[in-house]
């Protein structure tokens, strides 16, 4: 009996074993699981398409010319590399996003402090500077195609004074095309800017203002002591994702120019896009999307490293 009593602590030991056991291999597992169904989204939904991409631009691919399919290797990155639209493309691209992303910001900080002061009709105002915000890209192009149309539209008006003559469109030129594009593009892109530069105002103490006031402080004085380092962040995070967004910027460029008069407003999204759509040359257009690909992936190493900086900062 004394023996049994002994070896009883010992059997229960091993009974307990194997659940331990199960949930020691269960708690190593749990987090696989739990990431297990994000993987598999960024597997599909990303790892595979670049991947696809990569392959089709190692290959000569064209519907319209299938006796010319075949295996190229480097081939479409040479031909990039040689080709003048691509060049002519990626120089109006940057361009673009600089002239376009800078004024943004300029008249989105211009009407964030606006809209912050105090007077009658604020919140119509601000309902006003945000709606264009809500508006698609192609409602956006069409309205600025009633604008711009020699027969109805502003020309028209101008004609009517003398100023210009009649039935002149401002997008029969490479450069008022342009300037024609960055007008449409800014209604639609500066309250963006305001909505975050407007978030980031309103987290201002007002007490700050009245002690900088109090010692004699200007306006151009509190705006770069006290404004200006609180709006910091949030430019800076503006301006990277808008100039992702003005890169990739294809919907009212194509419904608004075509990219014309002449390729003139052409971005590089849209090169990509004529060139898988109109010439059916898809392993060309998939060399040229990972040219993009690069480039936009070098936007994002900058939003992490300066993310991370801001990080170490306020730490």
């Amino acid at each position: 009996m004394a023996v049994l009593e002994h070896q009883a602590p010992e059997s229960t030991g091993d009974v307990e074993g194997p659940p331990r056991l199960r949930r020691k291999i269960r708690g190593r597992w749990t987090p696989y699981l739990l990431l297990a169904p994000t993987l598999t989204l960024i597997a599909v939904f990303i790892a595979y398409p670049i991947l696809t991409v990569v392959r089709t631009s190692l290959y000569q691919y064209n519907p319209n010319k299938p006796w010319m399919d075949g295996w190229v290797g480097l081939g479409n990155y040479e031909k990039m590399l040689g080709d003048p639209l691509f060049w002519d493309s990626l120089q109006f691209t940057a361009k673009w996003v600089v002239v376009e992303v800078g004024l943004q910001m300029i008249f989105g900080l211009a009407l964030a402090l606006v809209i912050n002061e105090t007077f009658v009709g604020r919140a119509f105002a601000r309902a006003l500077v945000f709606s264009p915000w809500a508006v698609s890209g192609v409602l956006t192009t069409t309205i600025w195609l009633l604008i711009y149309n020699p027969t109805v539209g502003f020309p028209h008006i101008l004609a009517e004074q003398g100023h210009v003559a009649y039935g002149v469109s401002p997008l029969a030129d490479g450069d008022s095309a342009f300037w024609a594009a960055v007008l449409a593009e800014l209604w639609r892109g500066v309250p963006f800017f305001a909505i975050l530069i407007l978030a980031d105002l309103q987290s201002i103490s007002g007490d700050l203002y009245e002690a900088a006031e109090v010692d004699g402080a200007g306006r151009v004085r509190r705006f770069t002591a006290i404004t200006f380092p609180h709006i910091k962040a949030a430019l800076v995070l503006a301006t990277l994702l808008r100039s992702v967004w003005e890169f990739n910027n294809v919907d009212l460029l194509y419904t608004l120019t075509g990219g014309g008069p002449a390729r003139a407003t052409t971005t590089l999204p849209l090169y990509v896009a004529q060139t898988a759509t109109v010439t059916k040359e898809f392993g060309y257009g998939s060399a040229l999307t990972m040219a993009a690909f690069v480039i936009l992936s070098l936007f994002s190493i900058t939003y992490l490293w300066l993310t991370r900086m801001g990080q170490k900062g306020k730490s």
